[in-house]
């Protein structure tokens, strides 16, 4: 189970300012693309989970996972996750003929779980749902990894801080203390990155 606190940024002036904030905590800026994939009868997104092949760094490396079952509250998101790195090579081929990914990954047990709890076979293989980048600054501040995120959708770009935490309400009480204290704006956020790219618009 992935818990993570999210908040959202109204816009690019505040992510700056965060991101200025935070410049002397930073440790590290990802690339990310994300392509998503389903069958044409949508038989993942309908039971609420979403199979991701995440692409880092100009296909530095490559990374397949599977979230099912998000809870999105007061901030806080819970989901379940599985991840599997896959040469980034073979990830370029499932997205370039994602009919083929079932057979290109079949030992991955990411796929195996697609295949078991989901019924997803090769007569009706998977079609690639398309995707959107992302912009990651890393920062190691009070102990706590942040990620404060530009997501460059085809309809609009979003922002937001994220925390991975064990203990989600002290972490984001101590977040919230720091948007707060520096005059930036912020609110809950209420969907998750691919629930905003399903739907077509920003929150």
């Amino acid at each position: 189970m992935e818990v993570e606190v999210k908040l959202r940024l109204p816009d690019s002036n505040f992510h700056q300012k965060l991101s200025t904030i935070l410049s002397p905590f930073h440790t590290t800026t990802l690339i990310q693309e994300n392509i998503f994939f389903d069958t044409t009868i949508s038989k993942l997104s309908s039971n609420f989970a979403a199979l991701r092949l995440r692409f880092y760094n100009l296909d530095s490396y490559c990374i397949l996972s599977l979230k099912a079952k998000p809870i999105m509250s007061d901030g806080i998101s819970r989901v379940e996750e599985q991840e599997e790195p896959v040469d980034p090579r073979i990830g370029r081929m499932c997205v370039a003929e994602p009919s083929q990914l079932l057979g290109l990954l079949e030992s991955s047990k990411i796929i195996q779980r697609v295949r078991r709890e989901y019924g997803v076979g090769e007569s009706e293989g998977l079609v690639c749902l398309g995707g959107f980048r992302n912009v990651r600054q890393v920062f190691d501040w009070k102990g706590l990894k942040l990620e404060l995120d530009e997501t460059i959708y085809d309809f609009g770009t979003s922002y937001e801080i994220e925390c991975e935490s064990k203990e989600p309400e002290k972490d984001k009480r101590l977040i919230e203390g720091l948007l707060k204290d520096n005059g930036i704006e912020f609110s809950y956020s209420e969907a998750n990155k691919f629930a905003v790219f399903r739907s077509g618009k920003l929150p």
